[in-house]
C-alpha cells in the first residue's frame, strides 16, 4: 500500500502538512505515517537534567502526536502509523524513508513567512536528487479549504 510520511512538531505549517497528507491519503486510498521528532538537547553538565529534558520532549512529541492521531480519525477515518524518534531531523527523517513501505512521498509544511526551516530546506534542495520518491511541500499560506481542494 502507498504511505504518505509527514513529520510533525508544533508549527502552524506541521498541521497544515498533515491535513493535506491525511487529506491526499484519505483520497488515493492510501496510509499515512506520522513522524513527531525529538532533537535531541545540547550538552548539560548534569546528566539526570539532561535525561529529564530529554524525557519532557519526548513526552510532548508523543502527546502531539497521540492528539493528531486521533483527530485524524475522527475526521478521515483514516489511522495512521505513528513513530516518535530523537535525533537530528534530517538523518532521523531519511532513516524513516528507508524503512517505510510503499513510501509515495515525504509531506513537509512550509512556514507561511520567512524562510524554510532545516527539513525543507535540506529535502527540498539539499538531498532533492537522490531521495526514494517525490516530496511534497505544503505552503503554510494555504487555508484549509484550499488544502482540501489541491490535495
Amino acid at each position: 500500500m502507498r504511505t504518505y510520511l509527514v513529520v510533525i512538531d508544533e508549527t502552524d505549517e506541521a498541521s497544515i502538512a498533515l491535513r493535506f497528507a491525511s487529506r491526499r491519503a484519505m483520497k488515493t486510498n492510501s496510509a499515512l505515517h506520522i513522524l513527531a521528532l525529538v532533537e535531541s538537547e545540547g550538552f548539560v553538565a548534569w546528566g539526570g537534567v539532561q535525561a529529564t529534558l530529554e524525557e519532557e520532549s519526548k513526552s510532548r512529541a508523543e502527546a502531539l502526536v497521540s492528539s493528531a492521531a486521533g483527530s485524524l480519525f475522527d475526521e478521515t477515518g483514516i489511522r495512521p502509523s505513528i513513530t516518535v524518534k530523537q535525533g537530528k531531523g534530517p538523518k532521523v527523517v531519511r532513516k524513516m524513508m528507508d524503512e517505510v513501505d510503499g513510501l509515495a512521498a515525504l509531506v513537509l509544511g512550509a512556514a507561511a513567512t520567512g524562510v524554510p526551516g532545516p527539513l525543507v530546506s535540506h529535502f527540498a534542495a539539499t538531498e532533492a536528487g537522490s531521495l526514494p520518491c517525490p516530496v511534497m511541500v505544503v505552503p503554510g499560506s494555504l487555508t484549509k479549504e484550499e488544502i482540501d481542494r489541491l490535495s
